[in-house]
């Protein structure tokens, strides 16, 4: 095993770990933005955290439990 190879399977582990907990990919959302929506100003790392936290905690019906 290569080290890059190594550091793909890290990278994608860490990818699936933040899912599983349900913690915010800010480098996702910029690529996003990037693609989607160029033009557009995107959120700073502290909006876009804030933003899904409220998100999360206060919108009704988001949450399982």
């Amino acid at each position: 095993m290569t080290a890059r190879s190594l550091g793909a399977r890290i990278a994608a582990a860490s990818r699936v770990v933040r899912a599983i907990v349900g913690a915010p990919d800010y480098e996702r959302y910029l690529a996003h933005m990037r693609r989607r929506h160029p033009a557009q100003r995107p959120l700073t790392r502290n909006e876009f955290v804030r933003e899904r936290m409220r998100d999360r905690y206060e919108k009704p019906g988001s949450r399982c439990c």
